[in-house]
């Protein structure tokens, strides 16, 4: 049996409405961590454009056939960016797209950095779009997008991030005290590998039932740190699980990377410390789960 280590905290939980998040979608990867697989096949995308504080955010839908209304995933991309040298999506949340189309939801991706005319973060010490302000304001921004449209079922829209992209997942369903719930709330939350320092110093708790997902042997983002604030969280939160598992490391859901230390390769698509790469393992388990999370 795969070794998975899972921790969970339920109390009761408090529904604040936010306003979410946009994409922007196509395919490719860093050529020294190319994987050899057919790209995905999806749906065509529809192209959207959606008024943020005084700038346009760029995103990426995918529908399952019909006409809807069909639950959604808004899906925020990792510090590389959402594309790839190449202007396409990276196949790694093609993949991910793909699985969620075929469970029968909706997919929204937004481009963060694109949006903006940036590249890569990942190595950026000061960059101009911070996790916890403009992507969490674009996360909001499209869920109020989404919320209006006819073919989204509004009371299941969720939210799907990946390192800093999960980082600003944590920042936007997190309990304040004071602020009160808005009519509609997301549904819940999955969040891969986030570096959870600062919400943790900061008495982090959730307002969505959360699952966060990460490698036991993560050395960018380590786990125990998530693991210690959902356990934290006991009392004070929405339902929270953790699952670590063993002998992963960051990135553990990518297809076909060969684990591999990033601080000495010059790539700005990664980051600067620790290593990446694929388990095989933990991979198929994390899918089945994000499918089961969205569908509670």
């Amino acid at each position: 049996m795969h070794p998975i280590k899972v921790f969970a905290a339920q109390a009761n939980p408090t529904r604040m409405g936010l306003i979410g998040l946009a994409a922007f979608f196509a395919a490719a990867t860093p050529a020294n961590l190319a994987p050899a697989f057919a790209a995905p096949s999806l749906p065509p995308q529809q192209q959207v454009d959606i008024q943020q504080q005084g700038e346009l955010l760029h995103a990426t839908i995918y529908k399952p056939e019909g006409a809807g209304p069909f639950p959604l995933v808004i899906a925020a991309h990792d510090c590389g960016g959402l594309q790839g040298r190449t202007s396409q999506v990276r196949s790694h949340y093609r993949n991910w797209t793909e699985q969620l189309i075929k469970a029968g939801y909706a997919v929204m991706l937004p481009d963060s950095y694109g949006s903006r005319d940036l590249g890569p973060q990942c190595r950026v010490k000061d960059s101009q779009v911070r996790a916890a302000n403009e992507r969490a304001g674009d996360l909001q921004a499209s869920q109020q997008w989404a919320a209006s449209q006819p073919w989204v079922q509004r009371s299941r829209i969720s939210l799907l991030g990946w390192g800093e992209g999960a980082d600003a997942l944590l920042s936007v369903i997190r309990l304040r005290q004071g602020v009160r719930p808005a009519a509609a709330d997301f549904r819940s939350a999955i969040a891969f590998y986030p570096d959870c320092a600062r919400p943790s110093s900061l008495g982090w708790s959730a307002r969505v039932p959360t699952l966060l997902l990460s490698g036991e042997d993560d050395d960018v983002n380590p786990s125990a740190v998530c693991r210690q604030m959902i356990d934290d969280t006991k009392g004070r939160s929405a339902f929270a699980k953790f699952v670590g598992y063993s002998g992963a490391h960051h990135g553990f859901d990518r297809t076909g990377i060969a684990v591999q230390s990033v601080a000495q390769k010059d790539d700005a698509d990664l980051p600067s410390r620790g290593h990446i790469g694929t388990n095989a393992k933990a991979r198929a388990d994390a899918q089945r789960r994000v499918i089961r999370w969205l569908g509670r």
